[in-house]
């Protein structure tokens, strides 16, 4: 299919090849690779980090590797694309996860990366998720991630410059036989190296018709061309000229720093405005009680088969928050403490998602796009299990809910293929359940560790303030897509899309406690909807 297609009949072959293009969006949406451009710098930066591991500080790599503009108008939104991070652990990094009983490892990386704009400054994370490798017998080990990074905005004309700064990754570890080890992450911190080349620097802009040209940054400290950032790095600005500009204030005509402005970071694909969050709000058929949360959630959800992700935008939660129960340690210096909690999917006084949409297009396939709903086939539940000492708090929280996906709608090059009423999986989404005596029956598994030092904010996941939960889910078999007079699509669907150990990850936003005698403005509004809206995150 790469040249023009004639009209032809449309025969049973041709209607099963479009309802099999079709499948392939059912839970993905993936968009083709921007081919190389005039005006595209490519950046390839290999850099030095100090990580402490368990057993203490070793040398790592991070090579980084992305396509940006050279130049862009002033308040355009300059985004980084194919973006991917390669982490390489030392061996004896390596080893000290083997002692943890981990044979294979999936990282989700953070990246900071200072922006600078004249005196102006911001920070942007870059986040990355990799897939899960088994850990080398002997030698290093080098992991790949990938995933969205925000866009960045200049507020001013003048070059924009980029340089790497903190580096971490949160490494998921699991045993030969499939289950975690002990402890099942690890959270590694970095530091960029002293002798980084150039100080971490990995691009720099031009925003402007005066934006001067990035690759020739006047006033470096070799005064030399810097040319395409690659692996042994680029001159960079001193911290006396932050932007190398040949007034040493960072701009090209002489502007005072007072009218810098802070570039603008936005999260990717643009941060969730509140407009396009449904109405997530208790009512007549759920009333609030004393215990009532409300919160948006949203993320991704992989599918193995095709290679891709689903984005599942914003949706509601409304939660009954149980009463935590303390069991102290026979010294009194801590406690265990467990909680109970439940909840419901809330779309217009319907246990769902709102209908959302992905689209499948690559370089072979006619666009086509499908409209799924996420519902709830039962009681979802929310579990927490942690220990304090009064002073650090660490929490373990397993959501369980019986999730079933119904296709609403398929559409292949704009005209629409018929799936019926009644296209859907036939039982719930499955995740593998650690306790199945005590939680029987088939429901995805959604896992959030959160820690807490008194008085400061929470790390992780915690069910008051949010935070990421990933799980793995089985995607089972499609049935009653079609109509009678139409094609049986189930075959096509459950074969393109159902199967095992799809990694998903959400994010869920910070709670509004509802019921409080007086809303807290910074989690709620005034109608007691949850303030904030999150945005997915792979």
């Amino acid at each position: 299919m790469t040249g023009p297609r004639t009209a032809v009949r449309r025969t049973a072959r041709s209607r099963a090849r479009a309802a099999a293009i079709a499948a392939f969006v059912v839970l993905a949406a993936t968009v083709p690779a921007a081919a190389g451009a005039s005006g595209t710098q490519k950046v390839d930066v290999t850099l030095p980090y100090a990580c402490l591991f368990p057993s203490g500080k070793h040398a790592a790599e991070v090579r980084i590797s992305a396509s940006l503009p050279e130049r862009v108008a002033t308040g355009e939104p300059i985004e980084p694309e194919d973006v991917t991070t390669d982490v390489t652990l030392p061996a004896a990094a390596v080893a000290d996860l083997t002692k943890l009983g981990a044979a294979e490892a999936r990282a989700a990386t953070r990246l900071t990366v200072g922006v600078t704009q004249g005196e102006a400054g911001a920070e942007a994370t870059w986040r990355g998720d990799s897939a899960s490798t088994a850990l080398p017998a002997e030698g290093a080990l080098t992991l790949t991630a990938t995933g969205d990074v925000p866009t960045v905005t200049g507020r001013s004309t003048g070059r924009l410059t980029m340089k790497a700064q903190d580096f971490s990754l949160d490494l998921a570890l699991t045993k030969a036989d499939g289950g975690a080890a002990d402890p099942a992450t690890v959270t590694v911190d970095c530091a960029l190296a002293d002798d980084a080349p150039d100080q971490g620097r990995l691009a720099a802009v031009a925003v402007g018709d005066d934006g001067g040209d990035p690759g020739t940054p006047s006033g470096s400290p070799s005064g030399s061309p810097s040319g395409t950032p690659s692996s042994s790095g680029t001159p960079g600005p001193t911290e006396e000229d932050p932007e190398g500009g040949k007034d040493g204030k960072g701009g090209r005509d002489g502007r005072d720093a007072k009218d810098n402005v802070a570039p603008k970071v936005d999260a990717p694909g643009g941060a969730a405005p509140r407009a396009a969050a449904p109405t997530c709000k208790y009512d007549e058929k759920y009333p609030a009680g004393p215990m009532s949360l409300n919160s948006y959630l949203t993320g991704y959800s992989n599918v193995n088969k095709l290679d891709g992700a689903a984005l599942i935008p914003p949706f509601c939660a409304l939660i009954t928050q149980g009463e935590p129960e303390f069991v102290f340690f026979p010294d009194f210096s801590g406690a265990t403490i467990t909680q109970h909690s439940t909840g419901d999917l809330y779309n217009g006084q319907r246990r769902q998602t709102p209908p959302f949409e992905a689209t499948f297009l690559t370089f072979d396939f006619t666009p086509t796009t499908a409209t799924m709903v996420l519902e709830q086939a039962g009681p979802m539940t929310i579990d927490s299990h942690g220990t304090t000492d009064f002073v650090f708090t660490s929490t373990d929280t397993y959501v369980r809910a019986p999730l079933v996906l119904r296709v609403t709608s398929l559409k292949v090059n704009g005209t629409r293929l018929d799936v019926g009423s009644k296209c859907r999986t036939k039982s719930s989404l499955t995740s593998p359940e650690p306790e199945p005596a005590k939680f029987p029956g088939d429901h995805l598994i959604l896992h959030g560790r959160g820690e807490q030092v008194t008085g400061e904010p929470a790390t992780g996941y915690l069910l008051l303030s949010g935070g990421p939960m990933t799980g793995k889910v089985t995607v089972p078999a499609f049935t009653g897509c079609g109509t009678a007079d139409g094609e049986n699509l189930d075959r096509l669907l459950t074969a393109s899309v159902s199967g095992p150990d799809n990694y998903v990850k959400q994010m869920q936003g910070q709670t509004c406690y509802v019921s409080a005698d007086e809303l807290n403005p910074d989690e709620c509004t005034d109608d007691a909807q949850p303030l904030k809206v999150p945005v997915a995150e792979r």
